[in-house]
């Protein structure tokens, strides 16, 4: 026989499903990664991401063009390459991208270029941090300040731009050391998730002022690595697809929502892999099956220690004082 709240209604126990996810790690995990997921607001914070990275992309890659024609004058031809492998990593813009040209109108172009540019660098930044912090459950008043935080953007966008570089020389030296174009294109495969592991690996460390380790965001940093490259390969079929055959007013339409939804799938699996992290680091699962639907359920010790960061996240002042508890009275 059921148990009896205190109100006399019937308490909650746990059914069949959710008494097998809770004893199989590999159905309960996933399950937890997505229940951290949508306690964060997953969406919105990749939506977030998306707004400031489509707002960027142009202005990044104009002024990226502009300071290499500074710093490799008289080398054309290694202007192009790095050109060529920045715009790789956006398959579905990748011709758009390519006609950017260089900043023009003397110092005034270069320094409105670089306001626009350095703004929505920024805000990828941020809006990353954002994330991060959520993610990891840091509390407000631990979070770095203006100051600190867009210090830490700054880092970000620079390892972006030493990322496209080194892609650049590693395609180079594959190119050069292979011979078949088969064991070429695996070289390139595999060097490119090694590298993207590494960048996410840095990037998952420096957007946190959490203390993280290599061993703690390696896991997710694998996985946004290997799926990058898959929402890379989508694009360039959507491309060959669907904006190759459509008309110039529909290739313009296909091609803005064509990037939306690129940028926007490579920021839902950017917050996922977050997730994933948090939820191995923390040991956040399993969780109760129930538990976004209603208040009837029996919550797991993850749905407490989840539940619990979530709320001490909010705390303002050092001196501030937040429990949660979660006996039923």
């Amino acid at each position: 026989m059921s148990a009896q709240g205190a109100k006399g209604e019937q308490a909650p126990t746990v059914g069949p499903v959710d008494r097998f996810q809770r004893r199989h790690p590999w159905l309960g995990f996933p399950i937890a990664v997505v229940y951290k997921f949508l306690d964060d607001f997953g969406p919105y914070l990749a939506a977030l991401i998306t707004y400031y990275g489509f707002l960027s992309i142009f202005p990044l890659l104009l002024l990226f063009s502009t300071i290499l024609g500074f710093v490799l004058e008289g080398q054309p031809e290694w202007q192009q390459a790095i050109l060529d492998s920045a715009v790789s990593e956006f398959p579905i813009v990748g011709d758009e991208l390519r006609e950017t040209g260089t900043l023009g109108g003397g110092p005034v172009g270069l320094v409105v270029g670089a306001v626009t540019a350095t703004y929505g660098g920024l805000g990828v930044g941020q809006a990353l941090q954002y994330a991060m912090n959520t993610a990891w459950m840091v509390p407000r008043n631990s979070r770095p300040n203006v100051i600190l935080s867009r210090a830490r953007s700054v880092m970000m966008v620079l390892t972006a731009g030493l990322t496209v570089i080194a892609s650049t020389v590693l395609t180079f030296i594959a190119s050069e050391a292979t011979q078949g174009q088969r064991l070429e294109s695996w070289a390139v495969n595999i060097g490119s998730v090694v590298l993207n592991t590494w960048v996410f690996a840095l990037i998952f460390i420096v957007a946190t002022p959490k203390e993280l380790t290599v061993r703690q965001v390696l896991p997710g940093s694998v996985i946004a690595a290997v799926l990058f490259g898959v929402l890379q390969q989508l694009g360039a079929s959507y491309v060959g697809s669907v904006v190759a055959g459509a008309s110039n007013l529909n290739s313009v339409f296909a091609l803005v929502f064509g990037l939306l939804v690129f940028i926007y799938s490579n920021a839902v699996v950017l917050v996922i892999c977050m997730e994933i992290n948090v939820v191995l680091s923390e040991r956040l699962w399993p969780r109760s099956l129930l538990t976004l639907f209603t208040d009837a359920v029996v919550l797991t010790e993850a749905d407490r220690r989840a539940y619990g960061g979530q709320a001490r996240a909010q705390r303002l002042k050092g001196f501030e004082k937040i429990s949660a508890d979660f006996e039923r009275r």
